[in-house]
């Protein structure tokens, strides 16, 4: 019995391993895609909320103000260079800037690098062209990253020209997609 019982855990460790892998192609072919705000995004400023200023200096040291952009879309991008997922997201956050900029949706990297070297490495790496601001703390220690209840980077909001959010997410394609219905006509 005992030899019986021992096979059988023998086997179910061989066969496991297969049984998982083979079950992770079929999601991946089904085309589902996990609602990652359903898990990363469920405290962030919901739609209809008025945005709060964001005071910090750019990356050049000038004063910033998110309510000198009053009367234009604004999306902000809450990131940092050392983050993978930033990293990332940054080149699709790029094709936004570049499509939609020119409609005068201004676009804000708002940075968690607490190095001054280490951002504007990244802005330069990365090739951002948007304005960027840091209080120079990390996410968990920022004012800005818990007046906007960032715990999760990459967040992205939307604000619409009247100062209110329209949209938060930790999904850019959203951000895509909403600015889209906004100009059908960048639609590609």
């Amino acid at each position: 019995m005992k030899q019986i019982k021992l096979f059988l855990f023998a086997l179910a460790l061989t066969v496991m391993p297969q049984a998982i892998s083979a079950q992770a192609p079929a999601n991946a072919q089904s085309g589902v895609v996990e609602d990652l705000d359903a898990k990363y995004a469920t405290n962030l400023l919901k739609p209809g909320t008025d945005a709060p200023d964001i005071n910090l200096q750019t990356i050049d040291g000038k004063q910033f103000s998110l309510k000198s952009l009053r009367g234009k879309y604004v999306v902000l991008d809450f990131w940092a260079s050392w983050c993978p997922d930033c990293r990332k997201d940054s080149p699709y956050i790029m094709s936004l800037y570049e499509k939609f900029a020119p409609k005068g949706v201004e676009f804000v990297g708002v940075s968690f690098d607490t190095k001054a070297e280490a951002w504007k490495n990244g802005v330069e790496k990365l090739g951002i062209k948007y304005t960027q601001v840091s209080d120079m703390k990390h996410m968990r220690e920022s004012a800005v990253a818990q007046t906007y209840c960032v715990k999760w980077i990459p967040t992205v909001y939307v604000v619409d020209p009247e100062g209110k959010v329209v949209l938060g997410t930790v999904m850019s394609d959203k951000v895509g997609a909403y600015l889209t219905s906004v100009y059908p006509d960048c639609a590609e």
